[in-house]
């Protein structure tokens, strides 16, 4: 029994892998991209200083901020100290001149850092060195929000407490250097961190090893000038830092001789356990941070190789239908063989068509071919069947039948037809002259079990129909033309297509099994060993939805009929000859293009607001251009194939912010529908009544 189910939890299950996405790359973005990494003295103060205390300005570098009190290493005490880290390649070698050299130090760690090396952090207290946080993203706090101070701070501490189970006091704010160049808005970061219960460590001797100038020239900035008390700035991490671990070798040795011990911050200034137990909340909230972290790196590492993946794929089909297009046209100029002049029954199934039957009918009539039509009015409530009866139109039969669905429908036509040559045609369709002729000349290959003609959008005004009309042309037309060049035509469609009524009966006629009955029927002809082509000189004209709520539905119907027509015909992918053809390439491509790609579109799009806010946006809109491009001169090569003015292409940019997303929502929607079992009834699309009687047949009595 078919039933209509509706679905709701997909939504909410997309929802919450975009909010995921979302948060992940938010995520990445504060922590990655909000804050530059230069070294701390790379970046001078400016500003006024007065609201400095004298006190502080000519203290010790070590300061309490709540107290205003500072305190400073003793004669000859020497605390080494490096910012930015741990960076797992230069900080392991510090290590080992430290170890070597049994020389305590003390590392301001960025939580970020620490998040990603947690190990290494480990590592650094295990071997009797203290630990000092560097906020979380090596932000200037100076010039940061309160709140962003005390979220700098609390993360930071957080992932301090994740990776080591211990939380730290002391604090080296990013960008800093020495007391007497604090300046008033780096006094209030110094107070506020203070009440939050942290000592600013600044520095009296920098190294300047973040300028890289040479092993010498560091260890001649970093050697004191006399015997008082210093605490040295270095670097184990934010860029190169060979330079450093190569000047420590002779640093360290040397400054022993001259009579300087060497001790932690904490030691230097008799500090009472500047590093203590995490409390268990703090450690586990850490744990979660870096989980965070990590997850939002494996995140965008994963999205970063999809969305080069989908670009590979998207260029390589961009050249693979334009050269197949270009191949298509030189052999299909060729002749088929004899010319076709048989007759052909033409079948329209009919449910409610009275606004355009009348347009339909009389353009098939006109036909420069021999043709009977046959309307099969499929329970109609509208007097479509009336209508056509009433017009008296010779050659033109109608069936009524009660409601039973297009593929009864299209079934009891062809069991009435009387022609060996069948043309399928819906009632929202009008031919031009020469349509059937050039449909049926196909079958001079005794080979050809069906054609696909050229269906053109009707209704192309406004913004909805011309994005329609350009889809059209550039993603159905061009993909026919490769379809039919790798012999794996998965779909005639419904508006225009002809097939051998032999063929069909051989197959049992149009299946009721799936909502994409053309696609479902012209896969089991191919799976029969019949070859589909395309004829893009048999031009139709349908009327397509006009709102985006009746196009919803139709391409639901399509999305959804197509992936149950493949599913069922899956059985291809093991087969050989025409069949294995339809599986391999057919089938292979519609996976990839019209399901997986479409998948990944949401996340593209994400990723692209991502890239605007913490990424380049000149380049992220130079990319943007280039895909535009590569759309657009696919569009105008596809125009000119099917000789169409090129003017509707200035919509083109438009498409790709309200069209696309319709379109790729329309895919997920089916998806979860099938996953789920779920079934859907055919649903029938408004018509609009803008199709146009064709001159050529004179109109019968009114």
């Amino acid at each position: 029994m078919v039933r209509q189910v509706p679905l709701r939890t997909h939504w909410l299950m997309l929802t919450v892998l975009v909010l995921t996405l979302s948060a992940a790359l938010l995520l990445q973005g504060y922590t990655q991209h909000m804050y530059g990494h230069a070294a701390d003295g790379a970046v001078p103060a400016e500003g006024s200083n007065q609201n400095v205390p004298a006190g502080v300005r000519e203290g010790g570098p070590v300061i309490d901020g709540a107290s205003d009190r500072t305190a400073a290493p003793g004669a000859k005490t020497l605390a080494l100290t490096f910012d930015d880290g741990p960076d797992p390649q230069w900080t392991p070698q510090i290590l080992d001149v430290l170890r070597r050299n049994q020389v305590h130090a003390t590392f301001f760690v960025v939580g970020t850092q620490v998040a990603a090396n947690p190990g290494l952090t480990r590592r650094i207290l295990a071997e009797g060195h203290q630990i000092g946080i560097h906020t979380f993203t090596h932000a200037d706090l100076a010039h940061a929000a309160p709140w962003r101070r005390s979220l700098e701070l609390r993360e930071s501490q957080l992932a301090l407490a994740g990776a080591t189970g211990q939380t730290s006091s002391l604090l080296r704010p990013p960008y800093s250097s020495s007391t007497d160049a604090l300046t008033d808005a780096d006094w209030q970061a110094v107070q506020q961190a203070g009440r939050e219960g942290y000592l600013t460590v600044l520095t009296t001797l920098d190294s300047e090893d973040w300028r890289r100038p040479g092993v010498e020239q560091i260890v001649a900035n970093a050697t004191p000038k006399g015997a008082g008390g210093q605490i040295l700035l270095m670097h184990d991490a934010g860029g190169d830092r060979s330079q450093t671990a190569a000047a420590l070798e002779q640093l360290l040795p040397r400054l022993k001789a001259s009579g300087y011990r060497f001790e932690t911050v904490g030691d230097a200034v008799r500090l009472p356990r500047p590093v203590r137990p995490a409390e268990a909340a703090d450690h586990w909230q850490g744990l979660a941070v870096i989980g965070a972290l990590t997850a939002s790196d494996w995140a965008l590492t994963l999205l970063g190789w999809l969305l080069y993946a989908a670009g590979a794929v998207s260029v390589l089909r961009a050249i693979a239908v334009v050269v197949a297009a270009r191949r298509h046209k030189k052999v299909r100029d060729r002749p088929w063989g004899p010319p076709v002049t048989e007759p052909v029954s033409i079948i329209v199934p009919a449910y409610n068509e009275r606004a355009g039957i009348e347009a339909a009918v009389r353009s098939l009539l006109a036909s420069d071919h021999p043709v009977e039509v046959i309307v099969v009015d499929d329970g109609s409530t509208d007097g479509t069947a009336d209508l056509v009866e009433s017009l008296n139109l010779p050659f033109v039969r109608v069936i009524r039948q009660q409601n039973a669905g297009k593929p009864a429908a299209l079934n009891a036509g062809i069991a009435a037809a009387r022609a060996e040559l069948l043309v399928m045609v819906d009632g929202d369709t009008v031919f031009e002259r020469d349509a059937v002729r050039m449909l049926v000349q196909p079958f001079a290959d005794r080979r050809v079990g069906a054609v696909s003609g050229n269906a053109k959008v009707v209704n192309r005004g406004g913004l909805l129909g011309r994005w329609q009309h350009i889809e059209y042309v550039v993603g159905f037309n061009l993909d026919r033309r490769l379809f039919d060049l790798a012999e794996c035509m998965p779909t005639v469609p419904g508006a225009v297509g002809a097939f051998r009524r032999s063929a069909l009966l051989r197959i049992g006629g149009v299946g009721e099994s799936t909502l994409a009955e053309d696609t479902d029927l012209t896969m089991a002809l191919c799976r029969a060993g019949w070859r589909v082509v395309y004829e893009e000189r048999a031009k139709a004209w349908t009327e397509a939805p006009a709102s985006l709520g009746a196009l919803w539905r139709q391409r639901y119907r399509w999305c959804y009929g197509t992936l149950q027509a493949m599913w069922k015909h899956r059985g291809a992918l093991r087969q050989g000859g025409q069949a294995g053809k339809l599986g391999r390439r057919g089938l292979g491509y519609l996976l990839l293009f019209q399901v997986l790609l479409p998948l990944l579109a949401p996340v593209v799009d994400v990723f692209a607001l991502y890239g605007l806010v913490f990424l380049d946006p000149v380049r992220i809109v130079g990319l943007w251009a280039a895909f535009l491009a590569l759309q657009t001169a696919m569009g105008v090569y596809a125009f000119r194939l099917d000789g169409e003015r090129l003017g509707p292409l200035w919509s083109l940019p438009l498409q790709q912010f309200v069209y696309r997303q319709l379109i790729y929502l329309v895919v997920i929607q089916s998806v979860c529908t099938a996953l789920a079992g779920s079934r859907l009834r055919w649903q029938r699309m408004q018509r609009y009544g803008t199709l146009q009687v064709p001159p050529q047949v004179p109109r019968g009595p009114q």
